[in-house]
């Protein structure tokens, strides 16, 4: 059974008053969400970035000073020694690549023949002692997910601050000089998209080759897929939201188009993610939000397991935030779901 397309209206603050997500799935006929086998660990490295985004659900920024300790890290790649179920290790941040502990953690999983992904502003290449970057990236065949909301200068400003698009450019061009993106080239360069406001992202492979079109004619820049996804009403964006009186109409859209057919595929089925102290989330939204894990007895940290995969079968904790991931085609790390 479809979920009406009723006005959910908003409570206070960044709180909505719409329906229990949970709810909502059995209403559809969808069971509550579980956790398979651990395929993916997402490791956030911390909030510090070179950058302070609009649309960043993270809230990173350069005054930050959450940054994973050396022994986080190592923690972390102990377990995945003893996780052979894990397939990728997706880094995140913040600017991932500005914690000394990144190139340490690449190299381990590397090691382990793991794949290892990038979540990339594509600026930090230009920060002072980044210079060397690019090349360890390829060296090690790491697929990179660079960020880039619009083809246009004026767009992406907007949305990442002046000059960040000209030196996404010239970030994305060294990485073709490398290899990066090329047609048959193992080196994956996937791009992100994410909407400048209050809407959901188009269709996903339309606005991929529109991107394809505009980056190559303009600047002869290739790339493998475009993600698009959609905007967590939470932190950052959701103040945002909330001082242009748009929470109410967002929270409104993605719960009027929950899309049922997009539960099997949600990212947290299969994913654990690990903050920069050490404890573990459901998902990388429920860890910004401090959503503990319902199963493993709450409060579930890395010191606490001898492997992910311990974590199989157990419930996912879940939010009116859920209704991100779901609205639509959907939305999860590699873009649109369905």
């Amino acid at each position: 059974m479809a979920l009406q397309k009723t006005v959910f209206p908003i409570l206070h603050g960044n709180q909505t008053c719409a329906p229990n997500f949970n709810q909502v799935l059995t209403e559809n006929a969808c069971e509550a969400l579980t956790r398979d086998e651990v395929t993916t660990l997402q490791i956030n490295m911390g909030k510090f970035c070179n950058q302070a985004c609009h649309h960043c659900h993270v809230e990173a920024g350069p005054k930050r000073r959450e940054i994973m300790p050396p022994e986080v890290a190592e923690r972390i790649c102990s377990l995945l020694v003893a996780s052979p179920s894990i397939t990728t290790v997706d880094i995140t941040g913040g600017a991932p690549e500005l914690n000394p502990s990144f190139r340490w953690i690449v190299a381990k999983a590397r090691a382990l023949r793991r794949h290892i992904i990038d979540r990339c502003n594509l600026t930090v290449f230009f920060e002072p002692g980044m210079e060397t970057l690019p090349d360890f990236l390829a060296e090690n065949d790491v697929e990179i997910v660079a960020s880039l909301p619009c083809y246009t200068e004026s767009n992406v400003d907007q949305q990442r601050g002046r000059g960040v698009f000209e030196k996404s450019i010239l970030a994305l061009q060294v990485l073709n000089q490398l290899g990066y993106g090329l047609p048959g080239s193992k080196l994956k360069l996937n791009l992100v998209y994410n909407p400048l406001g209050a809407a959901l992202p188009p269709p996903q492979k339309i606005l991929e080759a529109d991107y394809k079109k505009e980056l190559h004619e303009r600047f002869g820049i290739q790339f493998h897929s475009l993600f698009t996804l959609t905007n967590m009403p939470i932190n950052r964006f959701a103040a945002y939201l909330a001082q242009h009186q748009l929470l109410r109409q967002y929270m409104s859209l993605l719960v009027n188009h929950f899309n049922p057919a997009t539960i099997g595929q949600v990212m947290c089925r299969s994913l654990v993610s690990v903050s920069w102290d050490g404890k573990l989330y459901d998902c990388d939204f429920n860890q910004m939000l401090d959503m503990e894990m319902e199963g493993h007895g709450g409060s579930s940290t890395i010191w606490g397991l001898e492997s992910f995969r311990e974590l199989t079968g157990e419930r996912i904790a879940t939010g009116s935030h859920c209704f991100g991931c779901t609205a639509g085609a959907g939305s999860g790390c590699t873009g649109s779901l369905r």
